[in-house]
Parts: C-alpha cells; structure tokens; sequence
C-alpha cells in the first residue's frame, strides 16, 4: 500500500518554519482534540509520560506515546528543556513526533511540535473550562509566553459569550502577543493580580517557571475555575478547592511534583475530562464550587492534532522528503 506522505523508505520532515502560516481553524482544533479525549474510552491508549528532572534544575526532559483509534495514529514525543527555569539566561527547548499511521503501518512524518504542543494545551484548557464554568463572562490568564498567547483565541471558540479578556505578564512582547491573539476583541493588561482573579469566572495558569506571583484559593471567586497547564496558580487552588478534575489522574500523580504539600500528598481527583466530555462524570457539584482543573499534555492529543497539522500541511505542499530507511 502506498503512502500519501512519504514514498516507502522516505520520511516526510515538518519543521517549524513549514508549519507557519497554516490556516488553524480554532473551532476545527477544539473539535480535534474533544474527540481524541472521547477516544480514550472506545480504544485509544495514552499510558503516563516518562519524566527526568537533573539535579538543580539543571534541565527536563520528558517522553510519551500514544495510539489515537479516532484517526488511527500513533505518537512519539519527546521534550527537551535546558535550564527551565531561566536562571542562568541559557534557556533552550527542543521537542519533536514522530507519527505513524495505524491503518497501514506507513509513517506520517517527524514535526516539530512547537505549535502543536501549546495548541493542543490550549484546546484541553478550553474544554475543562467550558466543562465546569459554561456561563463564564470573564477570563484571566496568567502568563505571556506561547501558552499564554494561544490560551485566548481558544477560550473564545468554546465559548464565545466571554466579555472580559485579562491578561498578567511581565514581558512586553508577550504582553502585546496576548492582546493581538483576541481577535481584536479588548483584553486588559492586570497589574493587580488578586484583584483580577477575585472577579475572574476562569483563570489560566499558563505562565513558566519564572512566574512572579501567582493566583491563590483565597482570591478564587465561588463559581469559578482555576486550570492549571503550567505555573500561576498557587498549590493552595488545587488543595483548597471544592472539586478537582484532571486530563488524568495518573499523568496528574506523574508531573505535579510542585503541588504536593509538606508532607507529600496530593488530594485525589474527582472527575477525569473522558468522563466529563462523556456525561459519566460531573465537572463540579454544585453551582458555588471552586474547582482546580489540572492540564497535563497527553500525547494522544498530540496524535489527533498532529495529524490534523500534517494533513493540513500536506495540502498546502509544505515539507520535505528524505530518505531515513
């Protein structure tokens, strides 16, 4: 059988600089990536990621596969940061999948995955906020780097009723990125982050490492979200809240080191997004909830959106064939 990336003994290659300018529908994205998380009920597979952390914080890297049964796609992803905490301003980031088509056995391509990644978290962000706060007229979200620009532009797909778009950052450019990804809707630039998130219905931890000041329980609205993908909620939001869901209770046991409290534990999770998405499982109790929704990157998402990515890429002409086998 032939395949229509890559003639056999060929890999079609998908840098950053071949993935730009591709016409991203938002909405598109959403439904991609809702529909890989249904799959893990009905044949996908995505066991918990392998993490290595050096000494110091020296670097990280972390490893995942994945069989996506909606698109019949299989991922391989790997990440790589140098001084992830940008104290020694030697910051560096290296990620790659490898994908492969499970119908035919045939692969897919190697991409960069430098937009897929922070697209497919800002998808999962939008979905676990609609889930638990689907009358949200305001957002908040903490932190300027690509997470933080993309985390906007999805909010607003899913739910389009959002009146006020707040963003806290410290970076100028990052600051300016966020507001241009609005759509030309207002967003306003937070000085005061308590005072922001005490009137926020959804509030976006998507900041790095070097976060300043994060959002904490006692600022946290009765009614409202926290979503957690990368730092700016405050450990106090997941351990104080009154409900809890996760992408995964696994992956969350597997990567949040930094929310554990003194003595190591963790609270358990109420409901998993599959389930919620699936109506087996609610995404709060009760209206007045405060719920903490923890974001971890499941590469099964990785599978369905990168496929989604390559075959928009494909039609566009873009790539490069090289002979790998």
């Amino acid at each position: 059988m032939t395949s229509k990336y890559a003639p056999r003994g060929q890999l079609w290659l998908l840098p950053q600089s071949q993935q730009e300018g591709l016409d991203f529908d938002h909405g598109q994205v959403l439904k991609v990536v809702e529909q890989a998380y249904l799959a893990l009920r009905d044949g996908s597979s995505n066991p918990a990621k392998t993490v290595v952390e050096a000494p110091g914080d020296h670097s990280l890297s972390y490893s995942m596969v994945a069989r996506d049964a909606g698109s019949g796609t299989v991922c391989f992803k790997g990440v790589y940061e140098f001084d992830p905490r940008r104290t020694r301003d030697s910051y560096q980031f290296h990620s790659f999948a490898f994908l492969c088509d499970d119908t035919d056995g045939s692969p897919i391509a190697l991409m960069d995955v430098v937009t897929l990644g922070p697209l497919r978290s800002a998808a999962t962000t939008a979905l676990l906020a609609r889930a638990a706060c689907p009358d949200a007229r305001s957002a908040l979200v903490v932190g300027t780097g690509v997470q933080g620009q993309m985390a906007l532009p999805m909010l607003l797909a899913a739910l389009p009723d959002l009146e006020r778009l707040q963003v806290a950052g410290t970076y100028a450019e990052g600051l300016r990125a966020v507001r241009d990804s609005a759509g030309g809707r207002p967003v306003e630039i937070v000085d005061d982050l308590r005072a922001a998130a005490l009137e926020a219905d959804i509030v976006v931890g998507a900041a790095g490492l070097s976060v300043k000041e994060e959002v904490r329980r006692a600022w946290m609205k009765p009614g409202a979200v926290a979503v957690l993908l990368g730092y700016g909620v405050h450990a106090d939001v997941c351990h104080g809240a009154d409900y809890r869901i996760a992408t995964s209770a696994a992956q969350m046991l597997a990567t949040c080191e930094d929310l554990r409290a003194e003595d190591g534990t963790l609270p358990s999770v109420d409901a998993e997004l599959p389930d919620i998405l699936l109506g087996h499982a609610a995404a709060l109790r009760d209206p007045g909830d405060v719920v903490f929704a923890y974001n971890s990157g499941m590469a099964v998402t990785d599978a369905a959106l990168g496929r989604y990515i390559a075959d928009l890429a494909l039609a566009a002409g873009r790539g490069e064939q090289v002979t790998f086998w």
